[in-house]
C-alpha cells in the first residue's frame, strides 16, 4: 500500500508519522540537519531556500517551545509565517476542523505545521489538502510526534555516532508518550540494537514489545550499563483515573536522581523532550548537571526542523 508520506518517486511529501519511513529518509533529514546547524552561529541567521513560501502553524493545542522552534525555522528558511492559535478562534465557534483547512488553503498557504489533540488528526489534513501543499505533524493525540523524535535521534547521533552499537533506556508515562513513540520507531528503523522501556505497567501500552523494545519494571535494572537516558514528562493531564499513588512516590521509583544514572554508562548523555516536572521525572542536580543534553536538544530542534521544511518544500509538485 501507497505510505501517504510519500511521493510516487519516494521522496518526502508530508511528515506525518515516523512509522513507515524508510531509513534512507530519516538519514536524509538528519544529514539535511546538520547542514544546518551552523546557521545560528551566522550574523544573519538566514537562507533564501523557502523565499516566498507561507508556513501556517495551525496549533489546535498549545505548546509554546514546540511552536517558536517550527516559527524559528520557517523564518531562518526565510518564509512567511503565519501563527493560528485555534483553541481561542474558529473551533471555539464551531467551525470544524476540515472547515479551518479549507479557508487557510484559500489563502494559499504552502505548508501547515498541525498540532492537535486527537490522534490522525494531520493524517485527516494530509489527505484534503491541494496537491502541492505539504503537512507536518507537531503532535497529535497520543500517536505521534515525528520531529520531537527526530531531533532527539539527531541529538544522540552526535554524541554518540555509532548508532549501531548504542542501549538507549526510555523512561517514565510510555502509555501517553507521542514522542516515546516517535522515538522508538526512529531509533529501531537506524539500526540501534537495544531500545529499552522503563515504567510501571500502568504507565506502558498493551504489547508495547511488539514495537521491538526490552521492558523493564525496575528502573535500576533497566539503566544498567545504557549509553543513553531519555526521561519522559508525566502527563497528568492526560490521564484517567489513579494511575499513580503520587508524584513523590513517582520520584521515588522512576524519577532519575544521580545515584541511579551512576548506573548507566559513565559518558550516558540524559535527555528530556520537555517540558520537565524537576523533581518527579528528574532530579535538578541532574537537569543541570553535564550529562544533561537537554537544552542542546532544543537547539538542533530548530536545525531538523529547518531540515524537514526544506526537504518537503523542495519536493514540490
Amino acid at each position: 500500500m501507497h505510505n501517504p508520506q510519500l511521493t510516487k518517486e519516494g521522496k518526502l511529501k508530508h511528515l506525518l508519522s515516523i512509522e513507515g519511513l524508510p531509513k534512507s529518509i530519516l538519514n536524509q533529514i538528519l544529514d539535511t540537519a546538520e547542514s544546518f546547524v551552523g546557521v545560528a552561529e551566522r550574523e544573519v541567521k538566514k537562507v533564501p531556500l523557502m523565499r516566498g513560501k507561507t508556513v501556517c502553524n495551525i496549533f489546535f493545542e498549545n505548546s509554546t517551545r514546540t511552536r517558536t522552534t517550527f516559527e524559528i525555522a520557517a523564518k531562518r528558511l526565510s518564509a512567511d509565517v503565519i501563527n493560528l492559535n485555534v483553541n481561542t478562534s474558529s473551533q471555539s465557534k464551531g467551525e470544524t476542523i476540515l472547515d479551518t483547512i479549507n479557508n487557510l488553503t484559500a489563502m494559499h498557504a504552502d505548508m501547515f505545521v498541525i498540532r492537535h489533540a486527537q490522534s490522525g488528526a494531520a493524517h485527516l489534513i494530509a489527505k484534503h489538502v491541494a496537491p502541492h501543499v505539504h503537512v507536518v505533524n507537531a503532535g497529535d493525540g497520543r500517536h505521534s510526534h515525528p520531529t520531537q523524535g527526530l531531533l532527539d535521534v539527531f541529538t544522540i547521533r552526535h554524541y554518540k555516532p555509532d548508532m549501531h552499537n548504542l542501549r538507549v533506556a526510555i523512561v517514565g508515562d510510555v502509555l501517553h508518550s507521542r514522542v516515546a513513540r516517535s522515538e522508538i520507531h526512529a531509533l529501531t528503523t537506524l539500526g540501534v540494537p537495544e531500545v529499552r522501556v522503563i515504567a510501571p505497567k500502568t504507565l506502558l501500552p498493551e504489547h508495547v514489545e511488539k514495537l521491538g523494545v526490552h521492558v523493564y519494571h525496575d528502573m535500576c535494572e533497566g539503566l544498567r550499563d545504557v549509553d543513553v537516558v531519555m526521561m519522559l514528562r508525566l502527563q497528568s493531564e492526560r490521564m484517567t483515573g489513579a494511575m499513580l499513588p503520587s508524584s513523590q512516590e513517582f520520584f521515588k521509583t522512576y524519577g532519575l536522581t544521580q545515584e541511579k544514572l551512576d548506573l548507566a554508562k559513565p559518558d550516558a548523555i540524559v535527555m528530556h523532550p520537555g517540558p520537565m516536572n524537576r523533581g518527579v521525572e528528574i532530579d535538578s542536580a541532574v537537569a543541570d548537571g553535564n550529562q544533561s543534553v537537554i537544552l542542546p536538544q532544543v537547539t538542533y530542534g530548530i536545525a531538523v526542523r529547518m531540515a524537514v521544511m526544506s526537504i518537503l518544500a523542495g519536493n514540490s509538485e
